[in-house]
């Protein structure tokens, strides 16, 4: 039993869209970031939105609070 040209026609077709969509997906690789004890930070952080606006006023773009020890405290980040 031959396969009909319809059949033969969406096999192809389902074949050159999945081939398509491999071709589309790049990998990116992910930007290190490094991270900087703010020097002007005081206190506690809580809100690391406080925290970034702070480090912006030391040049770095953002800014994030973390756990050092028992204390959280204020790290700048940028990309490496």
């Amino acid at each position: 039993m031959a396969p009909s040209r319809r059949m033969v026609a969406s096999v192809f077709l389902l074949l050159a869209i999945l081939v398509a969509t491999e071709m589309g997906t790049t990998q990116v690789a992910e930007a290190r970031h490094c991270l900087s004890q703010s020097h002007r930070f005081k206190g506690m952080c809580v809100s690391s939105n406080n925290c970034a606006n702070v480090c912006k006023t030391e040049n770095f773009p953002d800014g994030e609070c973390k756990s050092h020890g028992l204390e959280r405290k204020c790290f700048c980040k940028k990309l490496c």
